[in-house]
């Protein structure tokens, strides 16, 4: 018998493109030409919740005054997804294919990581694909 939390990543993809289509964009059916303009839009957000999340711990070693929010980067990481998901599903990703790409490119890592990985191949990932 499945496992309701089987369905975790696709109810969270589910649920994100619900919020997005309510703040008014459908990631979904995006049409091609302002894919790009959202995908700067997203990373932006990406990168202003990874700056969130960094102010979450004590990086300013010459201060003493800064304490670790635990709890506040636990937040700041479910906020990553929110962006992370959108990005996915503007460029046509769905649960199951970002699940099967990350399996993949896992894979790839460990052959990486066992191979020595001296040198990036420029294109050693164009086979990876949904």
């Amino acid at each position: 018998m499945p496992d309701e939390r089987d369905d975790m990543l696709e109810a969270m993809f589910r649920m994100q493109a619900e919020l997005n289509r309510r703040i008014g964009v459908d990631t979904t059916a995006l049409p091609e030409d302002r894919q790009p303009e959202w995908i700067l839009n997203f990373c932006r957000a990406l990168q202003q919740e990874t700056a969130e999340l960094v102010d979450s711990v004590p990086w300013k070693w010459w201060a003493r005054y800064q304490t670790y929010d635990r709890q506040n980067a636990r937040v700041e990481i479910v906020d990553l997804f929110h962006f992370l998901i959108s990005l996915a599903q503007i460029v046509g990703l769905s649960a199951r294919d970002v699940h099967d790409l990350y399996m993949q490119k896992n894979r790839r890592n460990f052959e990486r990581q066992d191979s020595g990985y001296t040198q990036k191949q420029a294109d050693d990932c164009r086979d990876l694909s949904v």
